[in-house]
């Protein structure tokens, strides 16, 4: 008590203030890539504005069911499987069917290429998950991966496009999209695979990924990584364009 009076903070009160100041940082950068990131693809679609609409709803009413999900602890279920795979694979399989449609798939391809490498800078916020180790709420493989793939994806994206190599150099354009899309493959992999109490765990580092199975760091698989492994898709097929049909212009 004494020790109190004279300003000098307990040992776990600090610790609890700084995982909730870490929670609270996290929550405003989640939401805010969330909200810049559909906003930026929707008003970018070459689609009618009714479309627009649509996407846009659905996309809230999705990142809203993530959320009642992970307030719910339902994110955290690992058997029979883990029921956040789920919630990851979604909007990978709505994205595929809608590529189906000549309309979807004109709709996607419009994007700027430049506006999609753009949409990757926020990446370099991979650094939470850095500090998330730190703080002993992820262990094992994933948060070391995860972090520093995305710190140098977004680091990376930002000469990309500045230096205009986003147009004129597919090579390098193409290198850079396999390296981003690979750190969210080899995320998905190790957050699952050090998932606790999985079946498919091979990582048994306590806690593992359990960080990511709770708000707010469930918006991350469960949202940011299906939007930007979509775009990544997308800045995949349109180097493919450009490849078989030079004289075919794709928006840069």
């Amino acid at each position: 008590m004494m020790l109190n009076i004279f300003g000098r903070t307990p040992r776990s009160l600090q610790v609890t203030l700084e995982a909730a100041m870490l929670d609270f940082v996290g929550t405003v950068a989640m939401v805010a890539m969330i909200v810049f990131l559909v906003s930026a693809v929707v008003l970018a679609l070459d689609a009618p504005r009714p479309a627009k609409l649509v996407l846009a709803a659905i996309a809230g009413l999705w990142a809203g069911l993530c959320a009642a999900a992970g307030a719910a602890g339902l994110l955290a279920m690992t058997r029979p499987f883990p029921l956040i795979g789920l919630f990851v694979a979604a909007p990978l399989i709505a994205a595929g069917i809608a590529a189906a449609f000549p309309a979807g798939r004109h709709a996607m391809l419009s994007l700027p290429t430049s506006l999609i490498v753009g949409l990757n800078i926020p990446r370099v916020l991979g650094v939470l998950f850095l500090l998330l180790a730190a703080d002993g709420r992820l262990a094992g493989p994933f948060p070391h991966s995860a972090g520093w793939g995305d710190i140098i994806t977004g680091a990376v994206a930002l000469p990309l496009l500045l230096s205009g190599a986003v147009t004129r150099s597919p090579l390098l354009l193409g290198a850079w999209n396999l390296f981003g899309f690979a750190d969210l493959v080899m995320a998905i992999a190790f957050g699952v695979t050090s998932g606790q109490g999985s079946p498919l765990q091979l990582f048994h580092d306590a806690p593992g990924s359990a960080a990511m199975q709770a708000l707010p760091w469930a918006f991350v698989p469960t949202v940011l990584v299906p939007i930007w492994l979509i775009l990544h898709g997308i800045v995949f097929a349109q180097i493919r364009s450009r490849s078989l049909s030079p004289s075919v212009r794709v928006p840069g």
